[in-house]
């Protein structure tokens, strides 16, 4: 069985965010021991969220990284933001666009939430 997930935020608001990491904590509690990627996409005003100066959202997204989260960030809004990747939190990963994102992970087979 597939257990891949695509979790999508293009919100600023910090309640999004933080369903969004307990969601992916949840996610990861509830498969110990199965094989699964797990990627939060962000585009459009979400990737604020995730700059550098944002840290107790980091402080909960780094032990979830550490257990193969991925969180990718889409560089068109990281440019309609004023940000570059020297912003953002270590780890995170700038693609190119984040909606071609999520469709190319959709058609690796992840599912896909959006909170």
């Amino acid at each position: 069985m597939n257990y891949d997930l695509c979790l999508h935020i293009d919100s600023k608001e910090p309640a999004i965010l933080k369903l969004v990491l307990k969601n992916a904590a949840n996610y990861i509690k509830g498969l110990p021991g199965e094989r699964f990627q797990l990627a939060v996409v962000a585009n459009g005003p979400a990737v604020t969220q995730f700059s550098k100066s944002n840290e107790e959202f980091r402080a909960q997204a780094a032990p979830l990284q550490d257990q193969g989260l991925r969180i990718l960030l889409c560089a068109n809004a990281l440019a309609d933001n004023g940000m570059t990747q020297d912003d953002v939190w270590p780890g995170c990963d700038v693609v190119a666009a984040g909606l071609v994102e999520i469709v190319r992970l959709q058609r690796e087979g992840f599912a896909y939430i959006k909170p």
